[in-house]
């Protein structure tokens, strides 16, 4: 089906910056909307972003929204989270997820993001 490989994880201070990209291959014709989600050491995965591929409607996390901008390129089949005045509480394991007509079809390995006080 579809496979993502997702980069622009590392070390940042907090207040400060990334841009993390999550690229997919395969059957991207059949891609309905790519998501966001993160997992903090010890604890579950959490939804962050949203965003449907063909309207490009986006959905965010209370304790996202304002500071991340998720957003799409659709002739690169690339989806991106824009994370702006990060805090250490958003250190956390980054993956990105896939829906192929409408129901979760597949995850990239993740890429780790480190917020430093």
């Amino acid at each position: 089906q579809v496979q993502l490989v997702e980069s622009g994880g590392g070390l940042v201070q907090a207040g400060g910056s990334l841009r993390l990209s999550c690229t997919a291959s395969g059957r991207t014709d059949t891609i309905s909307a790519m998501n966001w989600f993160r997992q903090g050491p010890g604890e579950d995965g959490e939804f962050v972003a949203r965003i449907t591929w063909c309207g490009g409607v986006t959905y965010y996390a209370g304790s996202a929204e304002g500071r991340f901008t998720i957003s799409r390129d659709i002739a690169k089949n690339t989806v991106f989270l824009q994370m702006n005045n990060l805090e250490p509480e958003d250190t956390a394991r980054y993956l990105c997820a896939v829906e192929v007509d409408g129901r979760y079809d597949s995850w990239g390995q993740g890429t780790q993001v480190t917020v430093s006080s």
